[in-house]
């Protein structure tokens, strides 16, 4: 212990910081579009046309079935395939890894996302869309004024929650070579050879941040519970 120099971190913190940022925007960009893509699965879902339904099942089945670190390697390295196939071009078109991070974890994130607001939307009472319905509003009416809003009330703790496992999983970009918070100390502990402090560092960064955001999520929790 006595030779662990944790001065490392302060001499690369702007570098460090600069990964960190990346890792909030990247959580907050697949938590927004996962809501909102998550959101249209569930009303598909549960829509009356079994087809569409049937398709939207598929699909979040089969993204909650499957390693996130597998479907962030299949688009990155087969996408670009595909898409050569397609559009029948000379060479595979570049995503890149950033790209490739920020859809991927959108399409991820939806089919976790989908399932919270299903049950969400499942938890209001049948009578109140059925008065809005009979109050002359159409469908998309009673679901933007009447259920959604209540849905996402009964469900902000749960999709707190959510978020903060996806702000943990990001770090898995690095393996993309991603300079994102955990990409960015990986590389100064490896040029450095500062591994233990570097690694100690992001974990205390994350506990923080992580028992930060749980203490939100149990605090709204008591302010949103409804008495019984």
């Amino acid at each position: 212990m006595s030779e662990l120099d944790f001065d490392v971190v302060w001499r690369t913190w702007p570098y460090v910081l600069g990964g960190l940022q990346y890792t909030v925007q990247l959580t907050v960009v697949a938590t927004l579009g996962g809501l909102v893509l998550g959101t249209l699965l569930a009303m598909v879902r549960l829509s009356s046309n079994p087809l569409w339904s049937a398709i939207a099942a598929g699909y979040v089945n089969f993204m909650r079935a499957v390693p996130l670190l597998l479907v962030i390697f299949w688009f990155y390295f087969l996408m670009p395939v595909i898409l050569q196939w397609a559009t029948g071009a000379e060479r595979p078109p570049a995503i890149g890894a950033q790209n490739s991070a920020y859809i991927t974890f959108i399409l991820f994130e939806a089919a976790f996302f989908c399932e919270i607001m299903r049950a969400g939307i499942q938890s209001i009472a049948r009578g109140q869309p059925q008065a809005a319905m009979a109050l002359g509003m159409t469908y998309s009416q009673t679901m933007r004024f009447v259920v959604l809003p209540q849905a996402l009330r009964n469900m902000l703790p749960v999709l707190l929650t959510q978020t903060i496992i996806l702000f943990q999983d990001v770090s898995l970009v690095s393996l993309l070579n991603v300079t994102d918070f955990v990409g960015a100390a990986g590389k100064i502990a490896q040029r450095d050879s500062r591994v233990v402090e570097m690694y100690l560092f992001v974990a205390l960064i994350y506990f923080l941040m992580c028992t930060g955001l749980s203490r939100t999520v149990r605090v709204l929790q008591a302010r949103l519970a409804i008495p019984r």
